[in-house]
């Protein structure tokens, strides 16, 4: 995660569009498709949280962190304004926060596109996907001790089961800690 999120601060536009929503997946551990659907209404930035709508348009509140709060809004203040202006925007898009260089609403596709472009520049040869950043995220919360509920609720999980597989991620982080650092490995 370091390394993908260390290499984009080159100042360009488009390099901080793709911080700001990086960023936020990593600190929120948002679906993809709930990240593109995201409106300025959606956003609460000066309390620190975002509202979304994920699988089955359930409603749930996600907190941002210090760090993507400060990406996205100088995503808001200084790129989305210029992107915005596009003469191809369409009016339905008009409402996204994150845009496309054309001005209209980013797709999946274009996500996807993006982050293995940025993958490549920072030399990840391992295959890196949306899913890696919201995997990272749950990982690094239960690896530090959050409790699996709240990391259920974070993600949007229904069923606790599904947020399980991150225990097995814990347990091999707790095995490997034990064997480095117990005096009788």
């Amino acid at each position: 995660m370091d390394t993908l999120l260390e290499l984009l601060d080159d100042g360009q536009p488009l390099t901080k569009r793709d911080k700001a929503m990086l960023e936020l997946l990593y600190a929120t551990g948002l679906r993809v498709s709930e990240l593109i659907s995201l409106r300025h209404a959606d956003l609460h930035l000066t309390s620190g949280y975002l509202r979304t709508f994920g699988k089955g348009s359930k409603q749930r509140i996600v907190p941002v962190g210090e760090v993507a709060v400060e990406h996205l809004v100088d995503y808001m203040e200084q790129v989305r304004p210029i992107l915005a202006q596009h003469k191809t925007v369409k009016k339905e898009d008009s409402g996204y926060v994150f845009l496309n260089r054309s001005g209209n609403g980013l797709t999946r596709q274009g996500f996807w596109k993006m982050i293995k472009r940025r993958a490549i520049q920072a030399g990840i040869t391992k295959k890196v996907t949306p899913h890696t950043l919201r995997h990272s995220f749950a990982t690094h919360l239960v690896e530090n001790g959050a409790d699996l509920r709240v990391v259920q609720t974070l993600l949007g999980h229904a069923d606790i089961t599904t947020t399980q597989i991150y225990t097995h991620v814990s347990r091999e982080h707790i095995k490997k800690i034990h064997k480095q650092f117990h005096p009788r490995r």
